[in-house]
């Protein structure tokens, strides 16, 4: 069976040298909801990525496992659950399962904004 490969001429690394380049997060307005942007080093070998959001008391409010992805461009929605407490913590582990290599953790810490009430219709 064949695959459709792009030809995108990048120098793929190796595991060793296969990091997570990019981690970001925003709220969307409704405040329950979170994009996450992940970028990781072109690789040769799909890692597997660990992504953990916690809350200001360290509390885990949603994880999520990436195994083996296809692409080093990553995004994603997580769910925030239960009353907002800031500010959130996003960490992220790219690793390589049965004693691989792995990349440094990475974090990102950012504030979500209350939703905004939606404007409530005049009665006559």
């Amino acid at each position: 069976m064949d695959f459709f490969l792009p030809e995108d001429n990048l120098t793929r690394a190796v595991p060793e040298e296969t990091h997570i380049t990019l981690l970001s997060a925003e709220a969307y307005p409704d405040g329950r909801r979170l994009r996450v942007n992940l970028e990781v080093t072109p690789f040769q070998k799909r890692p597997y990525i660990e992504v953990v959001l916690s809350d200001a008391d360290g509390d885990e409010i949603a994880s999520t496992s990436i195994v083996e992805p296809l692409s080093w461009k990553l995004e994603f929605t997580m769910h925030i659950r239960g009353e907002l407490n800031n500010p959130y913590t996003l960490n992220a582990k790219l690793y390589y399962p049965d004693d691989g290599p792995s990349d440094q953790p990475r974090q990102f810490s950012f504030d979500v904004k209350p939703p905004q009430d939606s404007p409530k219709p005049e009665s006559n």
